[in-house]
């Protein structure tokens, strides 16, 4: 198999596409040829050196956090899956190769009318948006939400749950992609670099407060993030893309019997992994199937031309994903 191994750690010239033995199934595993796979922060924290893969060091560093592809073969116990099924999924690490393995009960199908290299768009942030709004935002039927970096990955995925969820949104993200995160239905768009935050919250929100932070930023949003929340509102923190630190007003926390949540999904064990993925399925395929979500694509780059790929996501261009064909 083809995959991108990392031979130290810095920028994007420690990234080599090396030829690597072909993977073998295990009991309870599928091995899926991959279509696509799709660049995360993440990713480019790992190839610094600063977000390494959980668990023991492989022998071989592959990044990359999620997958699309169709089941190559399939372990003796395997009953979920067969030859040629599309697949996608999360993982802790590997997906930059035209192949990987992955437990049976983590695949989940590719939506029905989305192309299987589109859906390596998918796993990664939507999973991210759904379950840090809905599942520990506790967001649902009129609600609000405030979602910070509104055109990226988690994002674009962040806005259309909000709305499927029966709530509204405000996001904030630059000067030239407030026109692309309304059109994609948040209720309001604010410039991240100055402008009023929390008089868009008011006017969304009618005076009361955002019930749920998806925070991808850290760092001075915090405070922000505060202010911004009615009663008993909850910010989950996502991401640290700005600072990873930030003081605590403890009194405003109090007052308003707010939650502050911190999480991930790479370092979770199977279980967790397995049984959100099954319950994404059940809820949220069909919502792609008839057009209600669909996954945002910004760009495209081949595997060869991995480190370019990381190049354009740093320079935080991309409104959505940006997409690696294997």
């Amino acid at each position: 198999m083809r995959a991108v191994v990392l031979n130290g750690y810095g920028g994007p010239e420690v990234m080599a596409v090396q030829e690597l033995p072909d993977l073998q199934a295990g009991p309870e595993e599928v091995v899926v040829d991959i279509a696509a796979t799709a660049v995360n922060r993440a990713d480019l924290l790992q190839r610094i050196g600063r977000y390494p893969q959980p668990g023991p060091k492989p022998e071989h560093e592959i990044p990359g956090l999620e997958f699309a592809g169709r089941v190559g073969s399939v372990g003796p116990r395997v009953t979920a899956w067969k030859v040629g099924d599309a697949v996608m999924g999360i993982l802790a690490g590997g997906g930059y190769a035209s192949q990987v393995t992955i437990h049976e009960r983590q695949a989940i199908a590719v939506p029905v009318g989305v192309d299987v290299a589109d859906a390596a768009a998918i796993p990664e942030v939507w999973l991210t948006a759904w379950d840090a709004l809905v599942l520990q935002g506790g967001l649902g039927p009129g609600g609000v939400a405030l979602v910070h970096g509104g055109a990226s990955g988690v994002g674009t995925a962040a806005i259309q749950i909000a709305r499927w969820a029966g709530a509204r949104v405000v996001v904030t993200c630059s000067a030239g992609k407030i026109d692309r995160c309304l059109a994609l239905g948040a209720d309001a768009a604010v410039d991240y670099r100055g402008g009023d935050v929390l008089a868009a919250v008011r006017e969304v929100s009618g005076g009361r407060g955002v019930d749920a932070v998806l925070d991808v930023v850290g760092g001075e949003n915090l405070d922000l993030n505060l202010d911004a929340l009615a009663l008993k509102g909850r910010i989950v923190q996502v991401g640290t893309m700005g600072e990873a630190s930030a003081p605590l007003a403890l009194g405003k926390l109090m007052m308003k019997r707010a939650s502050l949540i911190g999480t991930v999904l790479r370092a979770r064990p199977l279980e967790e992994k397995a049984a959100l993925a099954q319950r994404f399925a059940k809820e949220l395929l069909p919502a792609f199937a008839d057009g209600r979500f669909r996954p945002v694509i910004d760009r495209r780059f081949p595997l060869a031309e991995i480190g370019a790929a990381h190049d354009y996501v740093a320079t935080n261009a991309n409104v959505g994903k940006v997409v690696i064909d294997i």
